[in-house]
Parts: structure tokens; C-alpha cells; sequence
């Protein structure tokens, strides 16, 4: 639920997945990445961890974040603790009457022996959200320890999210919001892919809450033309244009993927193929 305060846009991002799965090592790193290397984002202040002996998270990790292009913009960032038994507490940081999330970073374990356990914890993520996935609530997936062995790759887990209901088909007006999955590796000497996926999920954050008014910015629903002869430019988007004003804006592409962006989204806009 985002908060405004003091002239302050206050965004709730969860990372959410089964224990072990690497939240807090991620949020460590992003934390990292964020502080020490020039980015759109940056730290405010230490994070907060409330973990076991064993560096299991006993309640949650919690970050505050601001996005350095529109500085009264913050992002609350927090893990949960992926334990089984902590379910209440997972319950309580998602959904806690007056501060429900904004968006959900879901992170899973790739290997292949865990598939199961992670799908138990997405089924438990779309039971609490009730059905405000996507359409209310963006999501991202994070397919992490890309370094190990015997893992599951991006197509092994579009069908699990195909099974749920949880990923459009190209036709389907809502199919550009479908969960960006990525792959990568928490730790910080060989981080993958950490911060572009936060970068993405704040940008969703700032459309859907900010410009869509807590639902799927409708004025920024995108079909897929048919490709152009210029092949740079054939990932490029339609924007529907908003009722209030069927004037077509400036035309502007991402110089990285060719997609065509509004003015909002020229600032907002995180583009996987940018090198980092």
C-alpha cells in the first residue's frame, strides 16, 4: 500500500520464497551493489536483520531505498522468513492491514530437487494476494543459484507459472505484464542480475501505483505490431492511448531493445539488455 508522507512516496517491495532460497543474501548484495556503484537507486541508511543464530531469517530483513531520478520516491524492502512454520509472520509483512505490498519479488531455488517446495510457496503467495496478482500487484521471479548444478531454466518455469494462471499469452492485453523471469546468482563476487531485477520491480512499482493508481496503468497497455523492416526496432510496443487524451505522443524507443516507451517510462524504464 504505498504511503505518502512529507511530500514522499513511500513503495513496498517484498522478496518472498522458501527458506534458503538466497532473499536475505540477495537484499545484502543489492545493498551492496547500491552503495558502492553509481545507481538510479540507492540505500538510505543499513538494513535491518532479525535472523537466527544459523543467519536464518527469524522475522524479516528490511531496507529503505530512493530512486535518485525522482527523489521524493522510496522503496521499503523487505525479505520474509522462508521457514515453513514462520507462515503468520510471512502473512503479516505481505498483507498487514494498512501496509499491504506493492510489488513481489518471488525467488526460487533453481534446483531442480526444490521445485516442488517452490511451487508450494508461490501457491501460498497467489492464496494471500487473491487473485491481485499482475492485475494489481506486479511480480517479478528470480530463478537464483543460476551457478549450481541440475537446475531448472526461465522455460521450466514459465509453465509452472502457465499452470497458475499466472502468464498471458502473446494475444492477451495483459501479456506485457507478465512476470520478467530472471536468472541469477546472489552472491556478491558473482552477482547476476540482482539489481536489474529490483530496477525492474520498482519500475512496475512506480506505474502500477503511481500512474495506474494502484491497478494496471491501463493508459500504458501495449500490443505487439507486426515487426518493422528496421530489425532494431521490432520489439517496439503500441500504446493504447489514455481517453482523456487521444493525441499521439512523441515517440520514443529504448536505444538498448527498440521498445517504444511514454515519457514516464523514458525515466522508469530498466532494460534487460543493457549491459550493467
Amino acid at each position: 500500500m504505498v504511503l505518502y508522507k512529507d511530500g514522499k512516496v513511500y513503495l513496498k517491495i517484498v522478496y518472498w520464497g522458501m527458506g534458503g532460497s538466497g532473499k536475505t543474501t540477495i537484499l545484502k548484495t543489492l545493498y551492496r551493489i547500491t552503495k558502492e556503484k553509481k545507481k538510479d537507486i540507492v540505500p538510505i541508511g543499513d538494513l535491518q536483520m532479525i535472523e537466527k543464530a544459523n543467519g536464518a531469517t527469524l522475522y524479516f530483513d528490511r531496507g529503505l531505498f530512493q530512486f535518485t531520478k525522482q527523489k521524493n520516491i522510496y522503496f521499503r524492502v523487505y525479505t520474509v522468513a522462508g521457514l515453513k512454520r514462520f507462515f503468520p509472520l510471512r502473512k503479516k509483512i505481505f498483507d498487514k492491514t494498512g501496509d499491504q505490498t506493492d510489488a513481489v519479488i518471488l525467488v526460487v531455488d533453481s534446483q531442480t530437487k526444490f521445485l516442488e517446495d517452490n511451487i508450494e510457496y508461490l501457491l501460498e503467495l497467489k492464496n494471500l494476494a487473491r487473485n491481485r496478482l499482475i492485475k494489481e500487484i506486479p511480480i517479478i521471479v528470480m530463478l537464483n543459484k543460476q551457478d549450481l548444478e541440475d537446475i531448472i531454466d526461465e522455460e521450466d518455469f514459465k509453465l509452472v507459472l502457465k499452470d497458475e494462471e499466472l502468464w498471458y499469452e502473446p494475444e492477451h492485453e495483459l501479456q506485457i505484464w507478465n512476470p520478467l523471469i530472471f536468472t541469477s546468482c546472489a552472491i556478491f563476487e558473482r552477482h547476476k542480475d540482482i539489481y536489474r531485477s529490483f530496477h525492474e520491480c520498482a519500475r512496475r512499482a512506480i506505474l502500477y501505483h503511481i500512474k495506474g493508481d494502484g491497478n494496471i496503468p491501463y493508459p500504458y497497455i501495449f500490443k505487439p505490431p507486426k515487426p518493422p523492416d528496421d530489425f532494431a526496432m521490432a520489439p517496439q510496443l503500441l500504446i493504447r492511448p489514455s481517453l482523456k487524451n487521444k493525441d499521439n505522443e512523441e515517440e520514443i524507443y529504448c536505444q538498448y531493445c527498440g521498445i517504444k516507451l511514454t515519457k514516464e517510462e523514458e525515466i522508469t524504464h530498466s532494460c534487460k539488455k543493457k549491459p550493467e
